[in-house]
C-alpha cells in the first residue's frame, strides 16, 4: 500500500491531533482508519512508499508504531535521526521479542528515545474485523498516565473501546506470548482433539504467561484482562489468526517452511517461541506448553508427539504457590 494522508473531511472537533502511523499493512492500516474517524490528521507511512519521513514526522503528536518485529530497532533509528517535537509520545503495536536483546518493541523505543512517554497498545485485536467496523477494545498502557489517556483519545469511537493501564510490561508481554499459545490451539484444532482439550490448553497456556509474566515484572492482574486473557481467547480460536493458522497447518502436515510462505504477514509466534525459551533457560521458568511449541517448530517432535509429552508429565498440584493457608 502507498503513503497516504487519512483525513475526516466533515469533523469540526478542536484540539485535533497529528499522528503518524509507521507501518501500511493490516495493523496498521486499521489503526489509521481508526484515528481518522475521530477527525485527527493521520499520515500512514512505509518504508516502500514514497513519502519521507521526515516530513511525515514534522508537528507529530503521536508516532505509531505498527511495524513487524524485525524491523522495529531500524525503523525507530530512522525516527531518530528525523526531527522530531520533544512532547511527541511514541506508540508501539508490535507484538514480539528482538531475538539479540530479549527487549519488547517498547523497550527498544525507550531506550532510543528516554526522554520521550511510550504507550504499549495490545488486545483481542484482529484487525480484519476492526476493518469492517466490528465492535471491539483494546488496552494502552504507560508508566506515563497523561500520555496513556491522551492516546485514549485518539483511538476510542463508539466500534473501538479503549482502556488505560498503568502496567505496560504486563499488557505488551500478554500480546505477545499468547501468540506462542495460539500456535499450540491451532495444533489442538488441528488433530480434533475436542472442545475439553482446548480448554485445557488455553488455561494453563495462561498460567505459563503468568509466571513468566510475574518473572519479568509484570501485575499478575493484567493478564486477566483484555490485553491478557482477551487476546489468548481471540487469538486461540480464530482462523484470522496466523499464528492459529501457522499450528492448524501444522498439524495436518505441512512444514514450517511451507506454511510461512503461504501466511499473508508475519506469525510473530515463531520467532517468539525461539526468544522465550531463551528467556526461560535463563531464568528458571518453567513454560511446558511453550517448551512443546518449540520443538515442534524446530521439526525435532511431530504434534502428535507433543501432545504426548504434555500429557504424561508428573502429575502435581494446579497452582505451583497454592498453600493450605490460602484455602481458607
Amino acid at each position: 500500500m502507498t503513503n497516504s494522508k487519512i483525513q475526516n473531511p466533515k469533523s469540526k472537533i478542536q484540539n485535533l491531533k497529528s499522528v503518524v502511523i509507521l507501518g501500511a499493512g493490516a495493523w496498521g492500516t486499521a489503526l489509521a482508519k481508526l484515528a481518522a474517524i475521530n477527525g485527527n490528521q493521520v499520515h500512514l507511512w512505509s518504508r516502500q512508499g514514497s513519502q519521507s519521513l521526515v516530513s511525515v514526522l514534522e508537528n507529530a503528536h503521536i508516532v505509531l508504531s505498527a511495524i513487524s518485529m524485525q524491523g522495529v530497532r531500524d525503523v525507530a533509528s530512522m525516527v531518530q535521526s528525523s526531527p522530531v517535537s520533544p512532547e511527541t509520545i511514541f506508540v508501539t503495536a508490535t507484538k514480539g521479542l528482538e531475538p539479540k536483546t530479549t527487549y519488547t518493541p517498547s523497550q527498544i523505543w525507550q531506550e532510543i528515545f528516554p526522554n520521550h512517554p511510550v504507550v504499549v497498545l495490545s488486545g483481542p485485536n484482529l484487525s480484519q474485523e476492526i476493518v469492517r467496523e466490528l465492535p471491539a477494545a483494546t488496552v494502552v498502557a504507560s508508566k506515563n498516565i497523561n500520555a496513556a489517556q491522551s492516546v485514549q483519545l485518539v483511538f476510542s469511537s463508539s466500534r473501538f473501546r479503549v482502556y488505560t493501564n498503568p502496567d505496560p510490561v504486563g499488557v505488551e508481554l500478554g500480546g505477545t506470548l499468547k501468540n506462542v499459545i495460539a500456535i499450540a490451539a491451532g495444533v489442538c484444532d488441528g488433530l480434533n482433539l475436542g472442545t475439553n482439550a482446548k480448554a485445557a490448553l488455553v488455561t494453563r497456556g495462561l498460567t505459563e504467561i503468568v509466571r513468566i509474566g510475574k518473572n519479568l515484572g509484570a501485575k499478575t492482574e493484567t493478564f486477566y484482562g483484555l490485553s491478557g486473557l482477551g487476546d489468548l481467547l481471540a487469538t486461540c480460536n480464530s482462523p484470522l489468526s496466523r499464528n492459529y493458522q501457522l499450528g492448524y497447518q501444522l498439524a495436518h502436515g505441512k512444514t514450517l517452511k511451507e506454511i510461512l510462505a503461504g501466511l499473508p504477514g508475519i506469525a510473530e509466534g515463531v520467532n517468539t517461541c525461539r526468544v522465550l525459551m531463551e528467556i526461560a533457560q535463563q531464568r528458571s521458568i518453567a513454560i511446558p506448553i511453550s517448551e512443546q511449541v518449540y520443538q515442534l517448530l524446530e521439526g525435532e517432535v511431530t504434534p502428535q508427539q507433543a501432545l504426548d509429552q504434555l500429557m504424561l508429565r508428573d502429575i502435581k498440584p494446579e497452582f505451583d504457590d497454592f498453600s493450605t493457608e490460602q484455602m481458607w
